[in-house]
């Protein structure tokens, strides 16, 4: 990378030793905890050793789907793909590549493959990322159908909006207007865990204290998805602030959606019934 950026070969080089002697570590441990049930079995083997990068380029190229593990088993994302090589908006999962991208992206990761892997190693990494992929895509649509209900049954169109407050952007997940002044403004989050209470109350209140301070005149609501229930008040008290006219909490199902957006928006006054 220029200018002494990092390049990802920089950053692998910076925990390959930690990364090999923890992976003896695990592979130790695993005989000796599993000792009584461990067999030898013949399992069919990839040789990367035994290829060259054209013979890597001409089986993606073939097959674009044994991209995705290929990637993962190097620890490589699309993010590294377009920040070393320049291809951008790369679909790992489901990739469209000419031959000289194709012999570009394996030239790049052939160095970071094993001398071997069997296949049902290697597809079961596709199998854990492809899993991790469709649960966050899957959480994401849980803000798209509060940003619908809103649209729903609010007397305004919510969009997404950036603001800028001190010389510093944030987004609202929900606001109105579109253009303009807000006039309202709403976040949507999602709280998983109880570790990450306090980094999430916080994040709240301070984007509810730029907003209120850049739009004097705006009202600001949460809608929140805390799995916790007996635990809510407590999230409740964190967001007690001037800057925070209302606090609701969804979960997954259609009906705790309209209900949490129907009392928000009545909190806030736009509510259309």
């Amino acid at each position: 990378m220029p200018d002494k950026y990092g390049s990802h070969a920089d950053y692998m080089g910076w925990v390959k030793e930690d990364a090999d002697s923890r992976q003896e570590t695990i592979e130790d441990a695993l005989r000796e905890a599993f000792s009584n049930f461990i067999e030898r079995r013949e399992v069919e083997v990839i040789v990367f050793s035994s290829m060259t990068a054209l013979d890597l380029a001409r089986a993606i190229v073939n097959h674009p789907l044994i991209l995705k593990p290929l990637l993962a088993a190097c620890n490589i994302a699309a993010r590294a793909i377009e920040r070393d090589l320049s291809i951008k908006n790369l679909d790992t999962y489901s990739p469209r590549l000419n031959g000289d991208k194709a012999k570009v992206i394996a030239g790049y990761i052939k160095p970071f493959l094993p001398s071997y892997l069997e296949i049902p190693a290697l597809s079961r990494i596709d199998r854990v990322a492809f899993i991790d992929k469709e649960i966050r895509k899957r959480k994401g649509h849980w803000e798209k159908k509060i940003l619908e209900a809103l649209n729903r049954f609010g007397k305004l169109q919510f969009h997404k909006r950036m603001f800028l407050a001190e010389g510093e952007q944030f987004e609202l997940d929900a606001a109105s207007p579109e253009v303009g002044d807000i006039k309202f403004g709403i976040d949507i989050k999602r709280i998983e865990a109880r570790r990450d209470i306090h980094k999430r109350c916080d994040e709240i209140v301070n984007k509810a204290d730029k907003l209120k301070s850049t739009f004097p005149s705006c009202k600001f609501g949460v809608v929140i998805y805390y799995p916790f229930i007996e635990e809510h008040t407590n999230i409740q008290n964190r967001l007690r602030s001037e800057n925070i006219d209302g606090v609701v909490f969804a979960s997954e199902a259609k009906e705790s959606i309209e209900t949490a957006v129907r009392i928000l928006l009545s909190t806030l006054e736009v509510s259309s019934k």
